[in-house]
This record gives C-alpha cells, structure tokens and sequence, in this order.
C-alpha cells in the first residue's frame, strides 16, 4: 500500500518544491544608487533585467527602483561609462559604481558609413548631443547650433518664421557654385529644407569639417558634412513614452527707429523741399508700427514611444510646431511623423527602416514693413468716425494703410501660402557574412519625395496707392524625388587586443528629378477664386518661360577606407574616392581623390603615461582634396533664351543664345590641411581641441562674362582660385562636480577664417559687377568711404565736390595732390574702397548651473570686427532720404547749430533720391555679444508621487530667447538687433548689393521671446 502511495507523494513533494521556489523567485522591488568613480550621482542610467523587458533609468539624484528577483542579473549602461552588470541576491538595496575612466574618450562618434571612438579620430569632426541642442527650444537646428560650434557660421537670411539660417563650414569657398553642407539624415543625403527636421527628433548632430572626414562623401561632402542622427530605440528596454513640450510669447526686440510727429516735422523744415500733403498735418503724430505690430505665438508639442526586446528596436514620433510672426497674417504651421524599427533576424541579419515625414504651412511671406515705415507720423490714416482710411496722401506719395485690424480682416481680398511636404525614407538590411569575423555587408536605399504648392492672390487695390490697381494672383509648384542606393563591405576586427582594423569598401549611385511651374493672373473677377484657377481671369495670363524649370541630375561613386589604430597610440585613417556627375562635360565627368590623415595620443606613452592630471593628448595631421560639381544641370550645353517679335500685324517667338555650351567643363578642386591638438585633463573634467587648416579650391565652377560684342552674355567655366586659413579652438569643462549641492560646467569656442580670392579669368585682378577682387576676400563692398562730413570753411571742397554744401558726407579721396598739397580732381569712382565684411573673429559659450532638482542655463554668441550692412540708414531702403519727403529714420543730422553730427544736412546735394554717398551711412561694426537664451527648470524628484503615478521624469523650465545685446555699436546707435534679416537683393528700394551679403533691412523684425515648457516621460 504503501508502494502505491509513492508516486503520489513524489508528485505533491516536487509540486510543494515547485511552488516554493516559485515564491521564493518572486519578483521584489530593488532600490539603489549610482554614482561615477568621484561618488556623483548619474541621472538616466539605464538599467534593465537582462534577459526581460523589465527596465528602468536612474533620477537625478542617481536613483532608482524596479522589480527583479533573486539571481537575476542587473545591466547598467550610460553613454561615457563602461557597461556593467550586477548579479542580484537577496539584498533590496544596492550601490553601483559606474567606471569613468577614459568615460569622454570612449564616446562613440558618427564619422560617416560607421562610428569610431572620439579618442581614434584623426580628422576634424565636432559632435553635440541632441539634449544640449535642446537646451535652445528652436524651431530648426541651425537656430539649436548657432554659437555651439567652432568653425560653423550660421547666418540669419530672414527673420520670417519657417526660415533656416545660412550654413558655412570654413568659410566660402565657390564663387557661383554651391558653398552648402551636405545633411546626411540617419545615413542618407538628405533632399529636404533642414526646416524639415524635428529638432526634437534628433540624438545627435556630427559634423565633419576637413577633407580627411568629408571625402567619404566624395563631391557632395565639398561644403562639410552635418550628419543628423535621429532616436531610435534601445534593446532590452520597456515601452517608453515621452512627451515635449513648450509655448511662449513672441514680442519685438525693438521698433525700427523712425522718427515720430515732431521729429519729422523738424526734419522737414530743416530740408526746406515739401509741403503737407492732404492727410498731413503738423499736429499729428501717428505709431504706425504700432498699428501694424502684434504679439505672436510660439508652440510645439511632441510625443514619441520608444522601446525594444533583445531583437527588436522601435521609434516612433508625432509632432506639431507653430510659429507666429509678429506681423499680421504671417505664421508658420510643421506636423511632423517620424519612425524606425530595426530587427534582428537569427544571429546574422538586421533590417529596419526610418521615415521622416513633414507637412508645412508658410502664410504671409509676401509681408514687409517698408510701407509702414516709411509712411510719415503726420499723415492721418482715420476718417472722422474713426474707421480707417484705405490710403494717406502724403507730399508727393500715396500709402496703403498698413494696420493689423486691417490685414487680419481682408478675408478674401488676400492670401499669400506655401505648402510643402516631404517624405524622407532610408530601408537597410545588413548581414555578417559567416566565415569571416568582423566582416559585413548593408544596403541602404533611400527614398526621397518633397512637393511643394504655393498661391498668392492680392485682390483689387489691396496694398496698393491706387485703389483701382487690378488683382493678381500666381501659382508656383515643384517636385522633387530622389532614389540613393549604398552598397557597403565593412570589415572591422581587433586583433591581439591592440590592432583595431576599420575597412569601408562602397558603391553607391543616385538620382534627382526636379520640375517646378510658376503661372500668374491679372484681373481675377472675384475675390472668392483666389489663385485657385487663374484661367477665370479677364486680364493677362503669364507663362515666363525663364520661370519654368526641370532638370534630372545623377552621381555615381566607389570609395575605399581604412582606419586603424594601435593600441589607441597611433592612428592613421586613408580614403580614395571616385565620383562620376552628369552636370559635367563628357570626357571630365569622373574624378579621384586620396584623404589621409594620421594621429598619435602621446599620453598612452610611457614617459607620460604617470601624469595623473592628464587623461589625453593626441596630435593629428591631415591632407585630403574633394570637388565640387554644385552647379545648375546642362551647364555644359549652353542657354537659349526668348524674345518676342513683331513683324507688321504677325507675332513670333524667336529663340538667342544668352549662354555658350563648355565642352570641357570639369570638377572645382580644394586641397585641404588640418592639423590638431585634442587634450582631456583632470580626470577629462576638462577637454578641449585647437584647430588650424588652410584650403585651396582651384578650377572654381565660374560663370564669365562676354563682352557685348560676342552676342553672348556669358559661359561656365573652370576659372580662379580662392584660399581660406583658419584657426578654431574649442573648451569645455566640469567646474564644479558637488553631488550635495552646486554643480557647473560650461562651454567655449572661438573661430577665425581668412578668406583670399587669388585668381579670377584671363589674369584680371578684379570683377568690380560682382564685387570679386584679387587679394582680397570673396565677400567685400565696393563703395566710397566716408570719413566726416563737409563743415563751412574747409578747405578743397569745391575742388572735391563741385557744387557741393557744407553738411553734406565727406569720403576718402585717394587721387593725387599739387605742390601745394591741393587736391588735383574731383572725387569720382576711382576713389571707392574694398571694405571687408567678415568678422576678425567669432564663437559662442554656454554653461549651466544645477543644484539638486534646479537647473539655471545660458547660451551666448559674440562676433568681433567685420562690416553690418543696414539698408535703413544706406540709400537701399530710401529711408533716410534727408528730404522730408517720406518718413526718415531717427538720426542726428548737421545743422548750422548741429555740427558735430553724423548724418548730412537734411535737403542738400542729392544723388537721385538720396544724399550723394548715402550708401556709406549703411556700414557698421559688426561686433557684438548676444545672450541668445536664458533657462531655468527644475527636474522634479522621481520618488514619491511621480514614482506612484508611473512617471519615469518630470522636467518643468521656462526660457527667454534673445534677451539682451550687449558691446554692439549698431545696436547702441539703433535699439535693434545686430543679426541681419535678409539677403543683400531683397526688401531694397534700390538694388544696391549682392545676393550673398548680408542685411538689415525691411523685413520682419526681431523678436523677444519668453516661453515655458514641460518634459514628461512614462
């Protein structure tokens, strides 16, 4: 009996076992602390249940919580410190100290096709993390990146909202040929506006600076390099959701200085030239501005759900930003959708895809404030009743009234909207070829597509000084798509321990297909139709055909790279490349170029191998050439172009060639040096890099001019040389690192390029329509410069300036002088001097301040030296014209009693509308310091209710934007904002410079911004 009770037993003996054990394995709640090697406290650790989904981060205070079990095993891993696992017992409270030696040198770098350690590189590549980025919330990353980094200019080009700021890496290089980076977003070359990228989207920013790291990019990578790395997930990790967000309040920086009622009213009997015109009068004195301005909004919302399994990584993201200006009207409106997985298949395969996807909306950008600004205060824009008038006749113009009420209730009298979508895509799918340690292959393919659909409609007398001015209404549409496909060998293995050993082999080929249309209207007969069909209108219908455009274009490359170091002493990295472009002429389409570069960390020597105190020196040197083909397509074929004919009562077209076809059009060449010092001290609490480089660009893509007599205008070329010299130098450090109380750390860089044009065409030394001269830098003014202005009595002035009045300016005479030192002829155009723009030197810093759960941040650009164009004060905007005729720009001008002035005597000698030289009134020192933000958060405490609540984070901060200005001539003598708003050929009443310069002119004005936001994650 016994005997049949035996099995029974055994089955509930091993069951009560089991059921025990299952107990005893039961998950606990674990707490504990993470701190670095000094004992300070690590926030956003991750940690995780190897083997499970089951994870979490550390707080700010370095702790954490989560449920695990007894054996289990803990993996804490942090960016900078050396992973590492924890076998869990029976203890619930544990202490973990995370390795930080060598943390910053470890840190993995994106250099392009791969990654590499920061202590192994050997070319020029500056990095910044999506989260310092962040610091600044701004609207593209060229606003986020401004001051951050040595040697990258941005340039503000329009203060509309939606714009992106000019890029310059090094300086300028091409003359008509392309001086932009490459984007390379998450691998691929990237199609879109650099508006189109979420900033929040992204995890880091690399930039790639020298020939020895951008000639893996072959002739795209000519400019530098900005690669965009975006989120992806983590493996192991539990789904997380977070969600970004901020609003704030845009206001003026500053009005534009315009002078009020009785100013103008002085200014105008000082001149002596007009009368009142019938809505003006001496007792009135209207703000126009402040009939026009109003405060805008600023808002983005982001939510994004990350997560992953031991073969499965996941990112997705939606976002919303809106910006508006303040100008009536004028807004921009971004929805973003983002998302990548990536997927392990067995042991050997990886797949994924990423998708960047955005619809934009640009409302008003046809809006200016010249009207405004030049309207006179002593012109009365109200009827009796007090409604507005439609238009004010001043003393010799008619204005449009200009006024927020106004414009916000045209309805659909007006509408001015740009629509654009992108879709960005990249597919990969990478195997580890068996055999053959280390040995990859991937395939990228990226798909590209952005349209754009753009409609304006003005309706009858709308903005117009006659209100019978028809209506007009025009479309502009585009399309471009671009396929890219990558074919990549990697082999990268490490031999002895000692031998790192990088191979890159590619293949790659590309295609852009563009085609754009642009229609305009007269007389559209109602309102309502808008720009919507143009064939409704009763007046005339154009189709310039200089308007339409089309083109297809294709790159073919092989490269070949080599990175290797030994034992992290010596590095050398070696690439050749070879690109084949259809822009170019058959016969010079393909082109091969060698970078090299080599590195050697004296620190892992052994005669510095016991200083303590130091924890990097590494010198690297670097030569490499890349090429440029960034110009228009069919360069090589010539232009026709159209004019048309009457012959009697017949009409014709007929066709001329405006450009000669260049059979030997070839690739424009920079041969580049870098060298640099990279050094870590104290524990790498402090790093920093110095940087010189020279580059030479010979062949330059340049369009030349034909004399009249060939009957042709012009032909592209490979004509002229141009050097840039530069010197860069970037620190950043651990000040203060008290895990009690005060924590501070900053950043600084300084930057200086010298620019050189050495060779223009057929041995001319200068090109004075373009403003190009030998000697001297690409970007200069050509123009008179004044040096006073005329007093009575002075000697020469009637020599100099026949006819001319005391008061009036004063510029440089460089003729010769008699016997007696009298000079021997008027002043005249062999007298204008070339004036330099660029800065002597620019850069930025930042710190930050925390002390425990308060963070206090400031991010600050300077700029020292150069020339400030501002069109306001020059002859370009025709507002300050010294003539009482329109409205004038706050200024103190000669008078009799007012000598010692800086601007000339209202009414004298004029150069057409303007006082002669009023030109020169537009040149300033362009130095300043500029606070571009100021934040304070508070990171609230993850135990307590946010821990109860489910709360991985909480993050509350509010920031100012663009504050204050400080050591900046222009902005003592104007109130306003030091950075340009436009290019050199828009918003002048005259076209007074080029296109690549830089201005301050009628555009939008700058803003103040005060914002707050929330950080949130689940």
């Amino acid at each position: 009996m016994n005997r049949r009770k035996t099995p029974l037993h055994r089955i509930m003996l091993v069951l009560f076992f089991l059921l025990a054990n299952n107990v005893w394995a039961q998950e606990t709640e674990v707490k504990g602390r993470i701190t670095s090697e000094a004992g300070n406290p690590l926030a956003g650790v991750s940690v995780h249940v190897k083997g499970t989904t089951n994870s979490t981060s550390s707080g700010d205070n370095g702790q954490f919580s989560l449920a695990a079990s007894s054996g289990s095993v803990l993996v804490f891993s942090y960016v900078g410190f050396a992973t590492q696992e924890y076998t869990l017992g029976d203890e619930t409270d544990i202490q973990i100290t995370m390795s930080s030696s060598d943390a910053q040198l470890d840190e993995v770098v994106v250099v392009g096709y791969g990654t590499q350690r920061k202590e192994a590189i050997t070319g020029s590549v500056a990095s910044i993390s999506g989260e310092k980025m962040n610091e600044v919330p701004a609207a593209n990353i060229t606003q986020a990146l401004q001051g951050r980094v040595a040697g990258v200019q941005m340039t503000q080009t329009s203060s509309k909202p939606g714009a992106a700021m000019q890029i310059r890496i090094r300086g300028t290089r091409s003359l008509n040929a392309s001086n932009d980076p490459l984007v390379v977003l998450d691998g691929i070359p990237f199609a879109g506006s650099i508006g189109d990228i979420n900033p929040i989207d992204i995890k880091s920013v690399d930039i790639l600076k020298d020939a020895s790291a951008t000639a893996i990019y072959g002739s795209r990578g000519a400019n530098g390099v900005i690669l965009v790395t975006t989120h992806k997930g983590y493996s192991g990790q539990q789904a997380r959701v977070t969600f970004n967000s901020y609003t704030g309040l845009k206001t003026l920086f500053s009005r534009y200085p315009m002078m009020d009622g009785p100013e103008f009213v002085e200014l105008r009997k000082a001149a002596g030239l007009y009368q009142n015109g019938e809505d003006e009068s001496d007792d009135v004195d209207v703000d126009w501005q402040d009939l026009l301005y109003k405060n805008g909004i600023m808002t983005s919302q982001d939510l994004s759900v990350s997560g992953g399994t031991e073969k499965t990584i996941y990112n997705f993201s939606t976002g919303y930003f809106r910006d508006e200006a303040v100008l009536p009207g004028q807004n921009f409106d971004r929805f973003s959708l983002r998302g990548s997985l990536d997927q392990k298949i067995g042991e050997r395969i990886r797949v994924g895809f990423s998708t960047n996807n955005n619809y934009s909306v640009n409302r008003g950008n046809n809006l200016g404030v010249y009207t405004t600004l030049s309207t006179t205060p002593i012109a009365n824009p109200y009827h009796e009743d007090g409604s507005f008038k439609d238009i004010v006749r001043m003393a010799q113009d008619n204005h449009w009234v200009f006024s927020k009420d106004i414009i916000e209730n045209l309805g659909n009298k007006w509408v001015d909207m740009a629509k654009g979508f992108g879709s960005y895509n990249t597919f990969f799918g990478e195997i580890d070829i068996p055999g053959i340690e280390g040995l990859k292959y991937r395939a990228n393919v990226g798909l590209n597509f952005r349209t754009t659909n753009s409609g304006a409609y003005t309706g009858e007398g709308v903005f117009s000084s006659e209100v019978n001015n028809p209506s007009t209404a025009s479309i502009n549409n585009s399309l471009h798509t671009q396929w890219t496909i990558e074919n990549l060998l990697t082999y990268d293995r490490t031999f002895a321990e000692k031998h790192n050993l990088n191979v890159v082999g590619l293949y790659s080929a590309e295609q852009i297909n563009y085609n754009s249309s642009f229609v305009s209207a007269l007389h559209i007969p109602e309102d309502k139709f808008q720009f919507y069909n143009l064939g409704h209108a009763t007046g005339e219908i154009t189709v310039n055909p200089d308007d339409q455009d089309y083109y297809k274009t294709g790159l073919m490359s092989w490269m070949g790279r080599v990175m290797y170091d030994y034992d992290g002493k010596y590095m050398v990295s070696a690439t050749i490349r070879t690109d084949g472009s259809s822009r170019l002429a058959p016969g010079h389409q393909w082109h091969a170029y060698p970078a090299i570069s080599v590195g050697w960390n004296a620190k892992r020597e052994s005669f510095l191998s016991d200083v303590s105190w130091l924890n990097l020196l590494k010198f690297r040197a670097g030569f490499g050439q890349t090429s440029n083909q960034s110009v228009a397509p069919y360069k090589t074929l010539g232009r026709l172009s159209t004019r048309p004919y009457n012959f009697a009562d017949e009409f014709a077209m007929g066709y001329y060639m405006s450009e000669l076809p260049n059979a030997a059009l070839g690739w424009e060449y920079t041969k580049t040096w870098n060298y640099g010092v990279d050094f870590a001290l104290l524990n790498n609490r402090v790093r920093g890099t110095f940087e010189y480089y020279t580059q030479h660009t010979k062949d330059l893509l340049l369009s030349v001019g034909l004399p009249a007599s060939s009957g042709v205008g012009s032909y592209m070329g490979n004509i002229g040389e141009t050097q840039n010299k530069g010197f860069e130098f970037s620190l950043d450090g651990l000040i203060l690192d008290n895990p009690e109380g005060l924590t501070w750390e900053a950043g600084f860089n300084f930057y200086l390029n010298r620019n050189k044009l050495l060779a223009l065409s057929s041995g001319r030394d200068r090109d004075e329509g373009n403003a190009w001269f030998v000697g001297h830098p690409i970007d200069v003014i050509y123009d008179h410069e004044k040096v006073g202005l005329w007093q009575e009595g002075d000697p020469y002035l009637d020599i100099l300036e026949p006819g001319g009045n005391p008061g009036m300016i004063k510029v440089k005479y460089t003729g010769e002088y008699d016997a007696d030192g009298a000079p021997v002829r008027q002043i005249n155009a062999d007298d204008r001097q070339i004036l330099d723009v660029n800065p002597r030197f620019e850069g930025g810093f930042n710190t930050r301040l925390a002390y425990k759960g308060f963070d206090l941040g400031l991010v600050a650009v300077f700029k020292n030296g150069g020339t400030l164009i501002s069109s306001l004060y020059s002859s370009a905007s025709y507002l300050n014209l010294m003539s009482g005729r329109r409205n004038n720009v706050r200024v103190d001008y000669w008078t009799p009693e007012n000598t010692d002035a800086k601007y000339p005597k209202p009414g004298g000698i004029a150069s057409g509308d303007n006082p002669k030289y009023g030109s020169t009134l537009g040149y300033f020192d362009a130095s300043y310091l500029k606070i571009r933000t100021i934040s304070l958060g508070y990171n609230f405490n993850r135990e307590g209710w946010l821990q109860r609540a489910g709360i991985g984070g909480l993050r509350i901060y509010g920031t100012v934007q663009n504050p204050f200005v400080l050591f900046s001539p222009y902005h003592r003598e104007s109130g306003m904002d030091p950075e340009p708003n436009s290019r050199g050929d828009e918003n002048q009443a005259v076209a007074s410079y080029q296109s690549r310069l830089m201005v301050i002119g009628t555009n939008t004005p700058a803003n103040r911004n005060y914002m707050i936001g929330l950080n949130v994650s689940f």
